[in-house]
């Protein structure tokens, strides 16, 4: 993190005033962000029904079927990234781990698909997608994985700071 001692003096005023630019537009981009994840509910939402009645006139229920599982998926994947945003709105860190979760959610959603989308289905690009989905798994568990030795390192030093709290002040 830069100090002001690195600054020149004649650009601190500059440098506030550009500071406090960045964060006000950094929050209208946080708005436009959530009012676009919000019209994404609605789109995928009115999505998923219209596969549904396409399915159901098209009396090809498996294939509409899993057309709109893969719908619900975006329309899931959409949600963890809301959750995503709301928490980082309400002063959390963008945590890495729903992007992997969306990743891995599109990952899926692209093996559910694949069997009723046009075209010939090739081993080899069901390999590279099973692939995929197993190396975000893989990631997904690492930094969840971290996340708890971290977690539980807090809980200690927050436990030891409480008794030695606890014996100065008895």
């Amino acid at each position: 993190m830069q100090n002001k001692t690195d600054i020149p003096r004649e650009l601190y005023l500059i440098n506030r005033y550009a500071v406090r630019a960045m964060v006000w537009l950094n929050g209208f981009a946080h708005i436009l962000i959530g009012l676009a994840l919000a019209i994404a509910v609605l789109m995928f939402t009115w999505l998923f029904f219209v596969d549904v009645r396409e399915a159901a006139s098209a009396h090809n229920l498996v294939h509409g079927f899993l057309n709109a599982l893969g719908t619900l998926m975006l329309l899931w994947s959409i949600s963890a990234l809301i959750t995503a945003e709301i928490r980082y709105l309400r002063g959390s860190n963008l945590e890495v781990e729903a992007f992997i979760e969306v990743a891995m959610i599109v990952i899926l959603r692209k093996l559910i698909v694949m069997p009723v989308e046009d075209g010939v289905l090739i081993p080899s690009d069901v390999a590279f997608w099973v692939g995929a989905g197993l190396m975000l798994g893989i990631m997904y568990f690492i930094v969840r994985w971290s996340n708890n030795l971290k977690s539980k390192s807090d809980d200690k030093e927050n436990e030891q700071l409480v008794s030695e709290d606890t014996h100065l002040h008895a």
